[in-house]
């Protein structure tokens, strides 16, 4: 065995003891899911993790609301994430079977910015607004999701769009705004 396959098999040791260590600490946690490291989260208790998920290295899953109320980040089973943040104060589902790819950002809530004296990230959430990405999408590389947007089942979403509004299932869609491009059935 060589000197790469150990550190591998070390790696894969290490996760699966960190993701069996830290499982109590949300909602739920599936069986056979995996949470690599580096990894950040907040209020964990609020977030729940379906079967057979991969949470890849430096992912950050926040509830940034210690108050708030039952699940309020679903994570459907088979879901794949790589560098991904999802923040979330009201509700963020994740169907099964979708794709994140490196660098997606998701989230269901926005700051004010209206007041000058006071800096972003102290004013109040303007906006609040559930999201919910559909069975088996896939969202490409650096893709934003804002507030409010339910990105429907099978769709694509393409590498560094920023999606503002809805997309319907089976589409491809990007830009920013992200814009549908396409119907993937005939």
């Amino acid at each position: 065995m060589n000197g790469l396959r150990v550190v591998i098999l070390a790696q894969r040791l290490r996760d699966a003891l960190f993701t069996w260590f830290v499982r109590g600490g949300f909602a739920h946690v599936g069986r056979g899911s995996r949470i690599l490291l580096p990894f950040r989260t907040g209020n964990s208790q609020h977030i729940s993790i379906g079967r057979r998920v991969l949470i890849g290295p430096q992912s950050w899953l926040l509830v940034p609301v210690a108050d708030a109320s039952g699940t309020v980040l679903e994570i459907g089973d088979r879901v794949r994430m790589n560098q991904t943040s999802i923040s979330a104060v009201s509700s963020v589902v994740i169907e099964e079977g979708v794709e994140l790819a490196r660098g997606v950002y998701i989230s269901d809530h926005s700051h004010g910015f209206t007041d000058a004296d006071t800096p972003i990230r102290d004013q109040p959430l303007i906006r609040t607004e559930p999201v919910r990405i559909g069975r088996g999408a896939w969202l490409g590389q650096n893709v934003v999701v804002l507030p409010g947007v339910t990105i429907g089942a099978g769709s694509v979403i393409g590498a560094n769009s920023v999606v503002t509004h809805d997309v319907p299932p089976r589409c491809i869609a990007a830009g920013v705004p992200a814009r549908v491009l396409r119907n993937l059935d005939p």
